[in-house]
């Protein structure tokens, strides 16, 4: 069976936001530049600090970045959202708040008819996150 994780592409900034996931979520980031990758000399010399590739993994999922190489934008939080769901209200009111911190409440986190508690934030990054504590059943 496929694993499906979310790939997210930064204007230079995607070392300080995977950074910042991994504190949140509770993961371990992995970075690579382009200055340590194999293909460090075909990239113009620019590109040497922008991230390659990184990866965070946590409990329950992996999200993975990477900066726009030159002359290429970036479509970080444009058509997408993050959704990340907690079993319940208490363990994800937590992440939520620190996903707004910086960022923009879209959704006050409140009770729903799907769950206990869900929220819509954009992050200090343009990334739009949906967060779910206590699904209800139905």
């Amino acid at each position: 069976m496929p694993e499906l994780a979310a790939y997210l592409n930064f204007d230079g900034n995607c070392a300080e936001a995977m950074n910042f996931y991994a504190k949140v979520l509770g993961g371990k980031p992995a970075i690579m530049t382009v200055g340590q990758s194999p293909m460090r000399d075909q990239l113009p010399p620019e590109a040497a600090g922008k991230v390659m590739h990184s990866c965070v993994t946590f409990d329950g999922g992996k999200l993975m970045a990477a900066d726009a190489m030159p002359g290429c934008p970036s479509s970080a939080g444009r058509g997408a959202s993050l959704a990340l769901t907690y079993p319940t209200p208490q363990q994800a009111r937590p992440v939520f708040d620190a996903l707004a911190e910086g960022g923009k409440v879209t959704m006050p986190m409140q009770k729903t008819f799907f769950s206990e508690a869900f929220g819509s934030v954009v992050d200090r990054f343009g990334v739009t996150w949906l967060v779910n504590g206590g699904l209800i059943p139905g």
